[in-house]
């Protein structure tokens, strides 16, 4: 079973940008597809964008396309999440994990969750 080790976060003024890692260990990484979700303070988990196990296919949800990037490097075991234009509304702490069943942006159709990282994006 593949474990996620999230990295990257912390804070930036509004319009910055950072780039978080997920960084995998386990044999099954190659084969898995990977996921960003993000649960800010007081809310529920909510999914931000997903990238098949070979980094074709990707999908985001609406509140970040065109501004976040899913990419990974197999080689590497690491999955990225490259956010530009950040919002306040973006401050969460940010998790990577294994989706169930691609499409999916439901928060019970992901498991192998990380640890998670904090994202601050002031005004």
């Amino acid at each position: 079973q593949v474990q996620l080790v999230e990295s990257g976060g912390g804070l930036v003024q509004a319009g910055g940008s950072l780039r978080l890692s997920c960084t995998a260990s386990g044999p099954s990484f190659r084969d898995v597809n990977i996921a960003w979700t993000r649960q800010a303070p007081g809310k529920e988990q909510q999914f931000v964008a997903a990238i098949a196990w070979n980094g074709g296919p990707t999908y985001y949800a609406n509140s970040v396309k065109g501004r976040f990037t899913i990419s990974r490097d197999n080689a590497k075991n690491t999955v990225w999440l490259q956010m530009n234009s950040l919002k306040p509304e973006d401050t969460a702490v940010y998790y990577c994990a294994v989706p169930k069943r691609w499409g999916s942006t439901e928060s019970a159709d992901f498991g192998s969750w990380g640890q998670g990282t904090q994202v601050t994006v002031s005004s």
